[in-house]
């Protein structure tokens, strides 16, 4: 049956919900889109239940205004600020030789058992990282293959359930139910890389206002998942601290001359006036060399706290194919070079996510970034094997002669009756790309602060990678 989904991004600056179903041809089909300033929520955790649940009320309230059709289920994302990933693997017999989807959720499911979980939280996502049929290592989709045995390496990640108890308390005040989380970074990686990205691997960094989140891809799968409680926010902080100004005139200061480029000498040694602090009718001047020192100064440290908690990972090493940058720190003039610097000129790249057609927004806005992983996360049907925070397994959907019906809950109990085995055509999605910013004429990138360089070799597939960024 196809249902219709409301799905819910629960930012730090901004709560978003969008109402939407598979049409026909199994195409994500927009019915209604609203958003609402965050209140309530702190560094992307819940700080106050009934001021979030009332901001979460008024974006759905809007969204419910552009259509009469009630929504079946409800997805809402979550912070990486309260989650833990963790690795395991299980395997199982196959006792008709013909792995189904029986045989793949019951080899998960023992994944997920054999897993260390800590007693305070609750699993969110079990994400198959690699499968093993008998002695064939590294089969990407083992539905329909032959074997006696099936091994499953997977990626679980976990939250704290008084975290995910409080969003549902918001929701609940707030007339609405949960029946499934989906982490915010993995949703952002989702709705930002491409086939070959996810193939040979990437990192994609999340910038929010309060917040940076970050994943990385291998495989197809993401196995590992980072949070920095530092976003666009500490930078307009940083600006009225040290100009001595005003918040609202930091934050005009950062949106209109925000730069990590020198694009002249001219621009360089150019002043502004701003306000003072109890004393908005004075003003002082500033140079626009020194706006740019401090707000290069806390990027860097943002991107340098990323690198560091990647190192620590052991992550850091073996990065895939480069880094993604999304979100809405992202739209910062020279973030690409700067990234690239810090990550000892490792191929970056700004993306947004793919646009959704609809007759309400645009999608392609790397603020969106979330929100589209959410809905292509539950509605397109080239969705791989996992488990989601139900612990049931999700299904790819089976499509003929561009129909497409979508399974509900997989049985957990094996079957004995007669297998009947389906062609299942691959439906590949073309995700919009390069979208980075080009360089104005005659710019330089700020030097990095002090720190020692470390250059490192490449291999041989170089050359293609740095194509694709």
């Amino acid at each position: 049956m196809n249902k219709t989904l409301l799905a819910i991004d629960i930012g730090s600056s901004n709560i978003t919900a969008v109402i939407a179903r598979n049409n026909l041809d199994y195409k994500i089909n927009i019915l209604g889109t609203g958003s609402s300033k965050s209140s309530g929520i702190n560094k992307g955790v819940i700080s106050n239940i009934e001021a979030a649940s009332k901001s979460i009320k008024d974006a759905v309230l809007i969204a419910k205004k552009n259509t009469t059709e009630e929504f079946d289920s409800t997805i809402v994302s979550i912070s990486g600020a309260y989650t833990k990933g963790i690795r395991s693997a299980g395997s199982v017999n196959v006792p008709n030789g013909l792995i189904t989807e029986n045989e793949i959720n019951q080899v998960l499911q023992m994944a997920l058992y054999n897993a260390t979980i800590i007693p305070e939280y609750e699993v969110v996502h079990v994400i198959p990282i690699s499968y093993k049929i008998d002695d064939s290592s590294d089969v990407e989709n083992p539905l329909n293959m032959n074997g006696s045995r099936l091994e499953a390496s997977v990626f679980v990640l976990t939250a704290k359930k008084t975290a995910l108890t409080n969003i549902k308390s918001a929701m609940k005040i707030a007339g609405l139910s949960v029946n499934n989380f989906i982490l915010d970074g993995y949703a952002a990686a989702i709705s930002v890389l491409d086939e070959q990205q996810k193939k040979f691997g990437a990192t994609v960094i999340n910038i929010g206002s309060t917040t940076t989140e970050f994943v990385c891809y291998r495989g197809h799968s993401m196995i590992y998942n980072g949070f920095i409680p530092v976003g666009s926010n500490h930078i307009t902080n940083d600006l009225s601290v040290m100009l001595h100004t005003p918040p609202l005139a930091a934050e005009k200061i950062k949106t209109e001359y925000g730069d990590l480029l020198k694009t002249s000498e001219e621009l360089t040694h150019k002043k502004i006036r701003t306000p003072r602090i109890g004393d908005e009718k004075n003003s002082s001047e500033v140079s626009l060399e020194y706006v740019q020192t401090i707000v290069h100064a806390r990027v860097e440290e943002t991107l340098s706290l990323v690198k560091k908690d990647l190192k620590k990972s052991g992550i850091h090493e073996n990065l895939g194919a480069g880094i993604v940058l999304t979100g809405g720190m992202s739209k910062l003039n020279g973030l690409k070079e700067l990234t690239s610097l810090v990550f000892d000129n490792f191929p970056t790249k700004i993306s947004n996510p793919v646009n959704i057609e609809n007759g309400y927004l645009s999608f392609e806005d790397s603020k969106m970034a979330t929100i589209v992983g959410i809905l292509l996360y539950s509605l397109e049907p080239n969705r791989g094997f996992e488990l989601d925070s139900n612990k049931n397994l999700i299904k790819k959907r089976k499509t003929n002669d561009n129909t497409a019906k979508m399974d509900d809950d997989i049985a957990l109990s094996s079957t004995k009756e007669k297998i009947v085995q389906k062609e299942q055509p691959k439906v590949r999605r073309e995700q919009a790309t390069n979208s980075s910013k080009t360089n104005p004429d005659n710019a330089t990138t700020l030097t990095r602060l002090p720190e020692n360089s470390k250059k490192k070799g490449v291999g041989k597939i170089w050359n293609m990678i740095t194509e694709w960024f």
